[in-house]
């Protein structure tokens, strides 16, 4: 091979692997929705179980009167991953998704990139699956009925994954756009789930274990009143995700055990930004390592307030750079500089030149 051609074809070692939307569509139709639901549940799992390895710290965020972009890095000493995401609620008026993303998982020894991804479907799937873990761990023994309050993009994702991994059987669904609970029960009609169309929060949460709440409202609301929940439920409030923005009233949380991702993040954007700095709040990860007491009675009100962390992200990222592999479902991009000599980086420009 002349050198004309390597700079034309670079080596595998500086290819890198890029998860389109679509392959990564195609990639969950492979493996089948919620199989891959209860294995980024897993992922998770595994990684919050050795929480402690990863770096930790609350996304960069750069905050606008529109929405927000944010910037979610983490590392567990051998690989490093983050995520780009933004939030603009006002996005659907001009039919544009609310929340875009991508994604990239790099080796720490060599700083070199292992996969380049779409995270948008697969931050919906990774944030269904995160609800499921927590419900997992907190929900009442034996919960089969859950109410999703909020019928937006999160709703079909949040129902399946909370099927898949912890076996409820009912979804009752509200919205305060009727469309939005059409499409929901359209998605999800023959997937196994008794579906129930309700016209109010209060019928919704009328004999549901587990409470969903999903909406996109950048600002600071009250979804679920005090007097909507009684002792013995489970919340997943996953709605409000940045300061300003909230779902539950006050006393819901304040009467609450509360459960968090980490809480430097989750006090400046979940439900618990309502409360004074110090409010008592567990860490989710030391729920799953058994650390702490999740769920100490039937009688608890239990409460994830999730706003959705790096390490998610670096899990879901993992499990999708396992799980492609030798699969049609990646193209190889040229993003690696590769000269034959490293420190001649200005040769190989050179000799790129047309003649």
């Amino acid at each position: 091979m002349n050198m004309e051609n390597h700079i034309i074809a670079p080596s595998r070692l500086a290819m890198v692997p890029f998860v389109s939307v679509e392959n990564m569509m195609k990639l969950v139709h492979h493996i089948g929705l919620e199989t891959m639901l209860t294995g980024l549940a897993q992922a998770i799992e595994d990684d919050f179980r050795r929480w402690e390895l990863f770096d930790k710290t609350p996304r960069v965020g750069s905050h606008s009167d529109v929405g927000v972009i944010e910037l979610m890095p983490t590392s567990d000493g051998t690989m490093y991953g983050f995520k780009y995401v933004n939030g603009h609620p006002s996005n659907t008026r001009q039919g544009l998704q609310t929340v875009t993303a991508f994604g990239l998982l790099a080796d720490v020894q060599s700083g070199y990139p292992k996969l380049l991804s779409e995270m948008t479907v697969l931050t919906a799937l990774r944030t269904a699956a995160m609800s499921a873990v927590a419900t997992r761990h907190l929900a009442p023994r034996g919960a089969t009925t859950m109410a999703m309050i909020g019928n937006g993009a999160q709703s079909e994702f949040q129902s399946l994954a909370i099927k898949a991994v912890c076996g409820i059987d009912t979804v009752r669904l509200y919205d305060v756009d009727p469309a939005a609970t059409d499409k929901a029960i359209r998605n999800l009609e023959g997937r196994g789930l008794t579906l129930v169309r309700c016209s109010s929060v209060e019928e919704a949460v009328e004999g549901a274990q587990i409470i969903t709440t999903a909406t996109a409202d950048k600002a600071n609301q009250q979804i679920l009143t005090d007097n909507l929940v009684g002792a013995g439920v489970h919340i997943n409030a996953i709605g409000g995700d940045c300061p300003g923005k909230t779902e539950l009233h006050r006393d819901i949380v304040a009467r609450s055990e509360i459960f968090v991702e980490y809480p430097p993040q989750t006090r400046i954007e979940g439900e618990i930004q309502q409360m004074d700095p110090d409010h008592p709040v567990t860490e989710l990860w030391q729920v799953i390592t058994g650390a702490k007491a999740g769920r100490k009675s039937a009688t608890d009100l239990t409460l994830f307030d999730g706003v959705g962390f790096a390490i998610e992200d670096f899990s879901a990222l993992r499990y999708v750079h396992d799980r492609v592999r030798d699969t049609p479902y990646s193209v190889d991009l040229d993003m690696i500089a590769d000269p034959d000599d490293p420190r001649d980086l200005f040769g190989m420009l050179n000799r790129a030149k047309p003649d």
